[in-house]
């Protein structure tokens, strides 16, 4: 951010940290903490001042003067942080408050799913108009983008936008009926969801047209940047602004991820109506034509996110141009410790169907991985060898011009990468084309010794040191929050199944957050996608005011000993960071904790290929 003229430093700091106190989350007047380094892991917001420098990380303060002199706590006095939206009636909620609430709105689960219906739509109507209002009218101001790709997005997302939004109408009205809220004098049995969701169901058959579309989007919109070095600009920098939280081709796939979404919110009311009741043959009847449109659309579904998937990890590593194929498939990425004469050394690890690179993250202003090697799959053989090296959790990659010795951080992750890998190289042996070489660039091309005898230099070293985040460089910021960087700092990996179960597993809704040593809880508005938690004051607030990437994190509920002696309460828990939330009905609870897990706890590649459909 750029350093405040206004004002002397101390009253700067006071203004601007109290202004984004709400991210940290403090009721109480609290001492800045002099005390870097920073938490490894921490996500770091930063607020430049003349002479200081103010850092946020993960709801903790920290400060130190800018030539490097560490100003003493014994000369500064605590300083209470008042937030408006902290100290709003609004936000901070008392018991009597929320008994109040829970006594006003019906206690019925399938309230609690229609009204996780209404949440989720009113989140994916904002994504539908980041792509019908906000990128359309960049495109048409900036005149760069070819009219046929005008024309396929706005044939795509308007219709959609419309019928959606009309949707969301009716499923305000139906809730406000369904809680006692409206003034309507119309009577009738309004406790039920399935005759809207059927209504829905059947008009969303008549877009399936549109819906067969969005992956040629995203294709020819990357045919269209790779063609147009300035739109392929205009749409790095409109991806840097805050409206677009997650990557742009995200919100272009959002309409085929919403009918899976749609399926799961009527699998759980069929299962929890008996059959008798008045709204279980609606609930059935849509349940069946989500189901077929969703057959339709599942082989391109499955294909266009592995191209996104592939396209998004392209921008991430250094050298590479051609790394979304058709017949290459993502299978995981994460961090392994390769063996060198200089001892362990952290990599990023990229694992697809045909080779396996393995990278560092470098010192750039993009923040991108500088690929180290890549090893062919075929031919591959994978064997421990724990004892052979004295290493915890080693094994060893062999092909037939080299061998690679890694070192993982768990023997869970150990077994996870040698089941994999396992895979990977019987699809490779199974495939009739040749292995491609990713680097396309001759100077960046070198021969497997040559890649096996590299040496990193200072800079790669420095560069897996540095934060998760930097600052005075916008796409750096940007590409430093990835799922790659993620994993970097968080030592983890993802898999292929992992990203699968991310896009199903999509939640928003109200929940009251509290920190560790704070009294109060806050009332949010949370968004869950992407393996991560974005936070909002309202639904109605155009963008996300703080995120919390939840890879390596885990879930619990709240021992006896830490005095929360509350219901409904989940604990998320990294290192030292620990945040607890509050939600409004055991429904609502058991969903987050659901998927939360989804995003904290890595899935088994058996479990993937008995629900994969090949393709």
């Amino acid at each position: 951010m750029a350093a405040l003229q206004t004002g002397s430093t101390g009253g700067a700091v006071g203004q601007v940290l109290s202004s984004l106190s709400w991210v940290l989350g403090k009721e109480t007047g609290l001492p800045l903490s002099f005390s870097p380094p920073f938490p490894s892991g921490s996500f770091i917001s930063a607020i430049e001042v003349p002479g200081l420098s103010v850092s946020l990380v993960n709801g903790h303060r920290h400060a130190h003067e800018l030539n490097g002199a560490s100003p003493s706590l014994d000369d500064q006095q605590p300083s209470p942080l008042t937030s408006p939206l902290l100290n709003d009636a609004s936000t901070l909620r008392t018991d009597d408050e929320e008994e109040n609430r829970r006594k006003r709105f019906p206690t019925d689960k399938a309230y609690f799913i229609a009204k996780e219906l209404l949440t989720t739509e009113r989140t994916y109507l904002k994504d539908l108009e980041l792509i019908t209002l906000s990128f359309q009218n960049v495109l048409a101001k900036e005149e760069c983008a070819p009219e046929s790709l005008r024309n396929l997005l706005k044939s795509s997302f308007d219709p959609l936008h419309i019928y959606h939004s009309d949707f969301l109408k009716e499923l305000e009205q139906r809730l406000a009926l369904w809680e006692g809220r409206s003034n309507a004098h119309i009577k009738g049995d309004y406790q039920r969801i399935g005759d809207i969701m059927l209504k829905n169901t059947q008009g969303l058959k008549l877009l399936t047209a549109q819906l067969q579309k969005h992956s040629e989007c995203v294709s020819e919109l990357e045919t269209a940047c790779r063609a147009s070095r300035r739109l392929e600009t205009v749409c790095r920098d409109f991806e840097l602004q805050k409206v677009c939280y997650v990557p742009l081709n995200v919100f272009i796939l959002r309409p085929l991820h919403r009918l899976l979404h749609y399926k799961q919110i009527l699998e759980r009311l069929c299962k929890h109506y008996p059959a008798t009741h008045s709204d279980f043959r609606d609930c059935r009847a849509a349940l069946a034509d989500v189901s077929e449109l969703e057959s339709v659309l599942h082989s391109s579904m499955l294909k266009t996110d592995n191209y996104q998937r592939l396209l998004e990890l392209q921008k991430d590593l250094l050298g590479v141009d051609n790394l979304a194929t058709p017949t290459r498939e993502f299978i995981r990425l994460g961090c392994l410790s390769k063996l060198s004469g200089k001892g362990l050394q952290q990599r990023m690890f990229f694992l697809f169907s045909d080779v396996l690179l393995y990278t560092s993250r470098g010192i750039t202003a993009s923040n991108q991985f500088k690929i180290h090697g890549q090893l062919p799959l075929r031919g591959m053989t994978i064997r421990e060898s724990e004892e052979e090296w004295g290493v915890p959790h080693c094994f060893t990659l062999v092909t037939q011009r080299q061998s690679v010795v890694v070192a993982a951080s768990s023997v869970s992750e150990m077994e996870k990468w040698m089941e994999d890998l396992k895979m990977a190289v019987d699809l490779a042996e199974d495939s009739n084309g040749p292995s491609a070489c990713l680097l396309t660039n001759s100077n960046d091309v070198k021969s497997a010794v040559e890649w096996a005898s590299e040496v990193e230099s200072e800079d790669d070293l420095a560069g897996s040191r540095t934060s998760l985040e930097r600052h005075g460089n916008s796409s750096a910021h940007h590409r430093g929050n990835t799922t790659v960087h993620v994993c970097w700092h968080r030592n983890t990996s993802v898999s292929m199944l992992d990203f699968s179960i991310a896009t199903e597993n999509q939640l928003s809704g109200n929940l009251l957050r509290k920190f560790k040593n704070s009294n109060g809880w806050q009332k949010l508005w949370v968004v869950f996608t992407n393996f991560s938690l974005f936070f909002y004051k309202t639904h109605q607030d155009e963008y996300p005011l703080a995120s919390l990437p939840l890879l390596g994190y885990s879930v619990t509920i709240p021992a006896e000993s830490e005095n929360i002696h509350k219901d409904y309460v989940f604990k998320l828990h990294f290192k030292s960071h620990i945040y607890y939330f509050r939600s409004e009905s055991e429904y609502s609870f058991e969903r987050w904790m659901e998927v939360i897990r989804s995003a904290t706890i890595s899935s088994s590649r058996i479990r993937y290929l008995n629900r994969k459909e090949p393709y």
